[in-house]
């Protein structure tokens, strides 16, 4: 923050020689010397005069005398500041959230657990439901923010990140209001037939796999159409601007206005919970294994 050749400068104007300079700074009066003369070089300026008695300062010395007290407890305040908020910000978790991937299961089961962390704040960072970007997100839990509440049997996900499951949400289906089957309570799987069944394409997500080829060996009056593997709002927004059935979940009917989550006369399911770094610091292993304990019992 400052040029550390003041303390030398300080101590020699206030001892009035180079000795007892030396003596209090625990160094050599030589050493004295030289940090004296560098420190003139490095100013340009002529900041003692040596008299048999000792050192005086001169007319630059006393300036700079005084204004090197000023400026070494300016910074001495600025560094006790940088420190605090730098404690402060040490003792915050941060929660990504977004649309498809809401922050408020995690505050749930935070206010179930946070007397054990008494002196810590939650920030919650919004981040973009993007299917091509969702990967990158992920790869930033411990950077961008500590934990991401997501519905993941995602094996792309979970290569990225710990896991901590907390709950199930039912598999639904969603129709554009004003679709032929917008009014119905609950349906059946033949409700579909004649329809194009939007869901993620194959390959990444077990529990959609499984749906997948249940309705192709089946139930093959469904058509399958494939989305892209994560979704995102373009996928709600193409369900809602044709007659295609969407596979949806409990947790996103009120994701788009212009659409109807119906249920379907189907057992299937999928896991969410907390995702966090694959290297996670000492506190948010601490918290995830509280929450892991509140959350006992949650997980069928």
């Amino acid at each position: 923050m400052y040029n550390p050749l003041l303390d030398t400068f300080i101590a020699v104007a206030d001892c009035g020689s180079f000795n007892k300079a030396a003596e209090k700074l625990f160094i050599s009066p030589t050493a004295v010397m030289k940090k004296m003369n560098s420190l003139e070089s490095h100013l340009g300026l002529k900041l003692i005069a040596r008299t048999s008695s000792g050192v005086e300062l001169t007319p630059c010395g006393r300036q700079i005398y005084n204004d090197a007290k000023f400026i070494m407890d300016y910074s001495a305040k600025s560094l006790a500041t940088a420190k605090a908020l730098e404690e402060s910000y040490d003792k915050t978790f941060c929660v990504g959230t977004s649309l498809l991937n809401p922050a408020k299961p995690f505050m749930d089961l935070w206010y179930t657990v946070n007397n054990s962390f008494a002196d810590y704040k939650l920030h919650l960072v919004p981040f973009e439901d993007d299917h091509d970007g969702i990967l990158s997100v992920i790869s930033k839990l411990g950077v961008d923010f500590d934990f991401l509440i997501g519905v993941c049997d995602s094996k792309s996900w979970l290569s990225l990140a710990n896991y901590l499951p907390i709950g199930r949400y039912k598999k639904m289906v969603a129709v554009r209001r004003g679709h032929p089957l917008a009014t119905r309570k609950k349906l059946k799987i033949s409700d579909l037939y004649g329809y194009n069944f939007m869901m993620v394409q194959k390959g990444d997500s077990g529990v959609n796999d499984f749906i997948r080829n249940d309705l192709t060996l089946h139930h093959p009056q469904i058509k399958i159409e494939d989305t892209p593997p994560f979704y995102d709002l373009s996928v709600f927004n193409r369900c809602a601007e044709t007659d295609n059935v969407l596979l949806t979940i409990e947790c996103w009917q009120n994701v788009h206005p212009g659409l109807v989550t119906i249920p379907i006369d189907w057992d299937y399911s999928i896991p969410y919970g907390i995702l966090y770094s694959l290297d996670p610091p000492e506190d948010v292993q601490q918290l995830i294994s509280e929450i892991s304990q509140a959350a006992a019992g949650l997980v069928p």
